[in-house]
């Protein structure tokens, strides 16, 4: 069934009225008609299993059959920093990152990352880009909100903030990729169970500098080993995401 969202301000007791893009998606694109059935998302946890009925005043109506809480939600709020990749991997890297269950999405500046000049403006200027992405996977893969994609921060701003998170974890190249070392690995992120929130650090091409890891373990980040391995940055954060999904259930 499809998946939209919309604001609670248009969620009324028995129907909602939907406008804006999502409109046209349904009726021109999508060719759905009266009678047929989509599911609508507060983008707070709630969907409303709805039947379209029609048009009002310009926005389409939708009857609400029934609602509950969205089951789609890890209980453990996943924030990833993102050392920023080259080109447009990071949006590749946002599309499933979302689907697979991060919370938030951070684009970080280390000290391996190569902006040229004028860059960081179109950066900027791709946010807006980057979010749609995020929403787009997000009605694809059934989340209960939309997660979002925040402007760059430094490095140093990055591990101050995920001071605040539960926990953090910082997969490294020179961590211990013994039999041990993996499962370490595996302990850190069954550990995640029951917290409320936890980061993830990826860096960029290159990796990390280690005065950068030490900063991170400094401030209560715990070094993961990816295996004996060397993973792409959109690979890495992808894989971490995929180990802590399977946990988390």
């Amino acid at each position: 069934m499809y998946h939209f969202y919309t604001d609670r301000s248009n969620i009324y007791d028995d129907h909602i009225l939907l406008d804006g893009a999502d409109v046209n998606h349904i009726r021109n694109v999508l060719r759905m008609r009266d009678g047929e059935e989509v599911i609508i998302c507060d983008k707070e946890g709630i969907d409303h299993y709805c039947r379209i009925d029609g048009n009002d005043g310009g926005r389409l109506k939708l009857s609400i059959l029934k609602s509950g809480s969205n089951e789609a939600e890890l209980a453990t709020k996943l924030v990833l920093y993102q050392g920023i990749p080259k080109k447009d991997k990071l949006e590749l890297i946002i599309q499933k990152a979302v689907e697979l269950g991060a919370f938030e999405i951070v684009p970080v500046m280390t000290k391996r990352v190569i902006v040229k000049e004028g860059e960081a403006s179109k950066e900027a200027r791709k946010l807006e880009r980057l979010n749609q992405i995020a929403k787009s996977a997000a009605e694809q893969s059934g989340r209960g909100i939309i997660p979002r994609v925040r402007p760059m921060i430094g490095f140093s701003e990055a591990v101050e903030e995920s001071r605040k998170l539960d926990k953090c974890l910082i997969p490294y190249e020179n961590a211990d990729n013994s039999a041990s070392g993996m499962e370490f690995t595996r302990q850190a992120i069954k550990a995640l169970k029951g917290m409320d929130s936890a980061g993830i650090f990826i860096g960029p091409e290159g990796g990390f500098e280690e005065e950068e890891v030490k900063l991170a373990v400094d401030n209560n980040a715990v070094p993961i080993s990816l295996g004996k391995r060397i993973l792409r940055t959109e690979t890495a954060g992808l894989a971490v995401l995929s180990m802590i999904m399977y946990e988390l259930g």
